[in-house]
């Protein structure tokens, strides 16, 4: 079975309340099995545009990656960074060639 990424780009303007929702997100991430490849290192956009912070969240799975997103806990942490942050999140299949 293919792992599955979250992957974002986000725009964050109040960085303190974004460390709360750092805080609030690591529990449902424990609880489906998530990991931080990237979490917004230093990047060089060579094409198009991006925004200032990239995040990439493997998952043991897909079903796992969409659990993660509708779960409760995980949406209580997304009400905190909603209002202080503008960005774009997709879930993907991982390639398992």
């Amino acid at each position: 079975m293919p792992k599955a990424y979250w992957i974002a780009h986000v725009e964050v303007s109040d960085p303190e309340t974004y460390e709360k929702y750092k805080a609030a997100n690591a529990a449902p991430f424990a609880e489906y099995g998530a990991r931080f490849v990237v979490r917004g290192g230093a990047q060089d956009v060579r094409e198009g545009e991006a925004k200032s912070r990239t995040v990439v969240i493997e998952f043991p799975s897909l079903e796992a990656a969409k659990a993660c997103y509708d779960s409760a806990t995980y949406q209580a942490a997304k009400a905190i960074r909603d209002p202080i942050s503008q960005g774009d999140l997709v879930i993907v299949e991982g390639y398992d060639g």
